[in-house]
């Protein structure tokens, strides 16, 4: 009996994209079940985010009329990382496998095969969509995403390079993912931290075909910094280094005043010291931050708010 998987789809603001994204993919997802590869059960998931404009309208159209069409929608906006895991839980125990990806298909679907061959014939449990080249990126892009990486890999934090949300998981890799229950969420770090058995599928990225990109830059920093310090607290332990490092340098100067004192000599040093003060207070401003988005993340995870709530749930089941 072939396996059921279900496509989850997170959308905000996707009335642009919708109706093309989902024609795609019910053709490569019909190609699948005509072939066996699937069963006639897997569904395409798409997730509403608290969307603005007709995205939810067009998601329940889609799904009266094409039975492969299911939706989920939040009762307020999230956020992609949240919306995500909302379409993952909903649908961990109707599937044997997920396959999550954008809704701007500029994840090439034409490897989706490759996904459920590794899960079928080479047991993994988790597959990753990993970017072979980032030449659709402009350069300044595709730098800051390099140093990201890089960052997250020597601040200890395991993600697999060039890989976003592009992957596939089993149902057992979904219960796992359910026990992690933090409610800053960076999908791409937790993954890895479930373990089982993974491999790679490596495919080209298209342009975005309609639509805005989602992620501008300021919400590129707020997302690598969510990774960062959700990931690692090595970031705390740096400003311990910082600290104990720039009082070892302190004392060069405070022996220097002494020994110059002793002489008899008179210190001018106004710029020195003027110079000194806003250096440390600087430092001690930005270590007071590092803190203080710790502090924040504990503040938000104590309350145990809910991640999501999904306000309706529609999935035609044969």
């Amino acid at each position: 009996m072939s396996n059921i998987i279900y496509f989850v789809v997170p959308c905000y603001n996707e009335e642009a994209v919708l109706e093309v994204t989902a024609q795609k993919l019910m053709e490569k997802v019909e190609s699948l079940i005509q072939r066996d590869v699937i069963s006639p059960k897997s569904r395409i998931t798409f997730v509403d985010d608290g969307s603005k404009d007709q995205t939810w309208p067009m998601i329940k159209e889609l799904s009266t009329t094409h039975h492969l069409i299911s939706g989920v929608k939040l009762s307020r906006n999230r956020g992609h990382q949240n919306a995500l895991l909302a379409g993952l839980m909903t649908v961990k125990d109707l599937c044997d496998a997920t396959i999550s990806l954008d809704a701007d298909l500029q994840d090439d679907i034409d490897v989706i095969d490759q996904f459920i061959d590794k899960f079928l014939n080479e047991s993994c449990d988790v597959v990753y969509g990993v970017r072979n080249d980032r030449t659709t990126d402009t350069g300044f892009k595709r730098h800051t995403a390099q140093m990201f990486y890089k960052i997250m890999n020597q601040l200890g934090a395991d993600i697999v390079y060039n890989h976003a949300d592009y992957r596939l998981l089993s149902r057992r890799a979904l219960n796992g993912l359910s026990e992690f229950k933090e409610v800053n969420l960076f999908l791409r770090g937790l993954v890895p931290l479930v373990g089982y058995k993974s491999d790679v599928v490596y495919y080209e990225r298209h342009e975005r075909f309609a639509g805005e990109s989602k992620y501008p830059l300021k919400k590129m920093i707020a997302f690598a910094i969510e990774g960062i310090t959700s990931l690692s607290v090595k970031p705390i332990r740096l400003v311990t280094t910082l600290g104990i490092s720039v009082f070892v340098i302190s004392l060069i100067p405070l022996l220097y005043s002494l020994v110059q004192w002793m002489n008899g000599n008179t210190i001018k040093g106004w710029t020195t010291l003027i110079l000194s003060i806003w250096t440390l207070g600087g430092l001690q401003i930005l270590c007071i931050g590092v803190i203080g988005e710790y502090i924040g993340k504990i503040y938000l995870e104590s309350k145990q708010r809910p991640r999501f709530i999904v306000e309706e749930f529609i999935n035609e089941v044969d």
